[in-house]
């Protein structure tokens, strides 16, 4: 399984949109451990440019801290599910935290 989480500073951003890279984790959801991790500059911010990109990536589960509805319905279409809510983390604890069932989500904090 591949996952995607915006990062800024290291850490997991609270605007997907304009996060700085994403984190592409790949974990094996039986074992429960991340198998390669990679870091991307991400693409200049242009409305629904995201989700296609991602899907080419091969990016299965986005994990971020908020994200505008239009944005959660292009993830869907391109296959794409969506976790929100997730607090500013290091990357690979948050997919450990998701795998386990331990990943603590809150609100969606983007309003748009």
């Amino acid at each position: 399984m591949k996952y995607a989480i915006p990062v800024s500073g290291g850490l997991l951003s609270a605007h997907f949109g304009h996060c700085e890279q994403f984190a592409l984790i790949d974990a094996d959801e039986k074992k429960k451990i991340i198998l390669r991790k990679e870091l991307v500059a991400a693409p200049e911010h242009q409305p629904g440019l995201l989700p296609p990109w991602l899907a080419k990536q091969g990016v299965q589960v986005v994990i971020a801290g908020g994200m505008g509805g239009s944005a959660i319905s292009l993830f869907k279409q391109n296959g794409i599910n969506v976790m929100l809510g997730a607090a500013t983390a290091d990357p690979e604890k948050v997919v450990i935290d998701y795998l386990n069932g331990n990943l603590v989500t809150g609100e969606n904090v983007c309003d748009h």
